[in-house]
């Protein structure tokens, strides 16, 4: 399976999408223009991720800020995660924030109250 790795920009999170090496990371700011046609790959990726998952999978979420529009993508792909976990797949998510930023922190912490998935917080 083919990697999906995106570069960051000053508006988009660097994606890092890597069956073969074992890392699944989302890191930076996300506010694209189109938030569908940015994360359509990601999707993509993550439907044909789930037909032949690897033994133990953790999604390290390291974001720095999202916008509105964002947060409702981020947790699409969090349901996503969800079914694969659901469907008997190891799936964990290891969500990152800044020592004094609550808005992030909390930001997960709703996002795992609300998905089915074992959550681990890391405060950098």
């Amino acid at each position: 399976m083919e990697a999906l790795i995106i570069k960051k920009t000053e508006d988009t999170p660097a994606i890092h999408l890597d069956k073969a090496a074992g890392i699944f990371e989302f890191s930076g700011k996300s506010l694209p223009e189109d938030v569908t046609s940015f994360y359509g790959p990601v999707f993509d990726w993550i439907t044909a991720y789930g037909e032949d998952a690897n033994e133990s999978s953790k999604f390290v979420f390291k974001m720095t800020y999202f916008n509105t529009a964002s947060s409702k993508i981020i947790l699409d792909i969090l349901m996503r995660l969800e079914t694969l976990h659901e469907d008997g797949k190891n799936i964990s998510v290891e969500w990152h924030y800044e020592e004094d930023d609550e808005d992030m922190q909390e930001a997960g912490e709703e996002y795992a109250d609300i998905v089915e998935v074992p959550f681990t917080f890391v405060e950098d």
